[in-house]
């Protein structure tokens, strides 16, 4: 009486096709590098919501806008709110040693925080296509490997006399793990690149409406000298 097939699944990932171990290989890849982007990402989120509320607290407190101005660094460590009010305040400063205009100095302002938000919003939305480009085609890939793995276990039936169970199921298991890595790599980028998208949304909102109250301060401002 032979011995039954080994159905570990070291055993079959270790004796599947190449193009199986191939695609294995490529989804295993792509779910660690979706983990990776969804522990920076939610790392990143929660800074950003800490320092949306610091921001917060420290311009509606009523201090003077150029003190509040002179205690932001400059660089790219500058980030959310704080980075959309330095460049528009920077902008509405440098306008107004020039003797711009009211239209013409709000015009700056309002381009410079544009630009501003921007560069947020790409900061916000990095590496969230790579989420979405996992969770949609991983169970495909993860279905190519186990059709092309059922396939070459019905192609070997053919070279046997008799055809049993034990001959093709190890074939159909080791098939049937791409699928089963597929969906491992696919739902969690999916269900991340959905809670990131709507957390990316809430704060760029946050963002606009800052945005819009910072410049009708601007405004009132500018127009005050004339």
């Amino acid at each position: 009486m032979s011995n039954p097939p080994d159905m570990s699944v070291w055993h079959l990932v270790s004796h599947a096709s190449f193009v199986v171990q191939l695609v294995m290989l490529i989804l295993v890849a792509a779910s660690v590098a979706s983990w990776t982007i969804i522990f920076q990402r939610r790392a990143l989120y929660q800074q950003a919501r800490a320092a949306a509320e610091a921001f917060d607290e420290k311009f509606w407190a009523g201090g003077d806008l150029s003190a509040l101005y002179n205690s932001i660094p400059s660089g790219p460590d500058v980030q959310g709110q704080a980075s959309i009010f330095r460049a528009g305040f920077k902008e509405f400063l440098r306008l107004r040693d020039k003797d711009a205009d009211a239209d013409a100095l709000m015009q700056g302002v309002t381009r410079a925080m544009r630009i501003a938000l921007t560069q947020e919003q790409t900061r916000l939305e990095t590496h969230l296509n790579f989420l979405a480009s996992v969770g949609s085609t991983s169970p495909y890939i993860g279905l190519f490997g186990t059709v092309w793995g059922i396939m070459n276990s019905f192609m070997g039936l053919a070279k046997v006399q008799q055809a049993t169970l034990a001959v093709v199921a190890p074939g159909i298991a080791e098939a049937l793990i791409a699928t089963a890595i597929g969906l491992f790599a696919a739902i969690p980028a999916v269900l991340a690149y959905n809670r990131y998208s709507s957390s990316s949304d809430a704060l760029l909102t946050r963002y606009e409406t800052f945005a819009d109250e910072f410049i009708g301060i601007l405004h009132r401002e500018a127009h005050a000298r004339n």
